[in-house]
């Protein structure tokens, strides 16, 4: 397991080493975000995905988000904003929310556009999505550090990268279910119910 303490002088070097080892199959990586600290795989990669789950000690029917770089990302991965998705993207993000949106097979994809500056980067140096979740087991308390993290974690992580401990009033992001006729609230974050009410009824 490599290690990032990240700082200014390293920062180019920790996003290439996170773009190598994410391109390589069955590969996990532990990283900070603007919310808590996260695992992260190659979307389409089935095999890092399960570690996940077993990482987390997470049920297999709940879904991992994805994170994307812009809503262009988006449509290529067939993921489908309608009105709803559209506004609330083009409000809040980058930024601390998940919006779940319909994709063209019929099926549901939750989304992140993270406002995270390493994030942002290694999302804009890579050829595809990722999928996410916290660094915690199922159901305890989120990760505010490395340390934290690992010590949850079932199985060591292949690449850390580690920003220090995130500010304990940082909120995982809110979750917005955009697949119907009104945007509906699933949990409750950074970006409050009244932002929400306010951009829809304004």
């Amino acid at each position: 397991m490599e290690t990032f303490v990240l700082n200014q002088d390293n920062f180019t070097d920790a996003v290439a080493a996170a773009v190598e080892v994410l391109q390589l199959s069955g590969s996990v990586i532990l990283i900070p975000t603007e919310t808590v600290y996260g695992l992260v795989c190659r979307w389409d990669d089935v095999a890092a995905r399960e570690r996940i789950y077993r990482m987390k000690m997470r049920d297999g029917r709940k879904p991992l988000a994805m994170f994307a770089a812009d809503t262009d990302a988006l449509n290529r991965c067939g993921v489908m904003l309608n009105d709803i998705a559209r506004r609330l993207t083009a409000r809040f993000c980058p930024g601390p929310i998940t919006v779940i949106a319909h994709n063209r097979d019929g099926s549901t994809t939750g989304f992140r556009i993270p406002d995270y500056p390493f994030v942002q980067k290694l999302m804009t140096s890579l050829q595809f999505p990722l999928a996410s979740t916290s660094a915690n087991l199922s159901g305890h308390p989120n990760a505010r550090s490395v340390v934290e993290a690992l010590a949850e974690l079932t199985e060591a992580p292949d690449l850390v990268i580690d920003a220090g401990r995130i500010p304990a009033d940082a909120l995982a992001s809110t979750v917005v279910d955009a697949t119907g006729d009104q945007p509906v609230i699933l949990r409750a974050g950074p970006i409050s119910d009244q932002e929400i009410a306010l951009l829809f009824h304004s």
